[in-house]
């Protein structure tokens, strides 16, 4: 089984929010999920993303590959480790 890392769309029509998700690479984008690791709201000012790094580094250490919107998203993180979410 492939693993993915990727966006999971939640949210009303015109509003969009996303779940960032372990998910099996075959699965539809919004079907069954192995695991939440986060969310990301485009529609606030600023941007809010949050992630939760431990289950992050777990998953990519099992051969996980995020997908290209979430390795972006993870790059622009801070990286102080002692903020909540990051």
């Amino acid at each position: 089984m492939a693993v993915a890392i990727r966006l999971r769309r939640a949210g009303r029509k015109n509003e969009p929010f996303y779940h960032v998700v372990a998910i099996d690479s075959r699965q539809a984008r919004d079907g069954s999920f192995l695991e939440k690791l986060g969310y990301y709201n485009p529609r606030t000012d600023p941007v809010t993303f949050t992630l939760d790094r431990e289950r992050y580094q777990h998953w990519l250490s099992h051969g996980a590959r995020p997908s290209r919107t979430v390795a972006q998203l993870v790059a622009r993180l801070p990286k102080d480790e002692n903020k909540p979410g990051s």
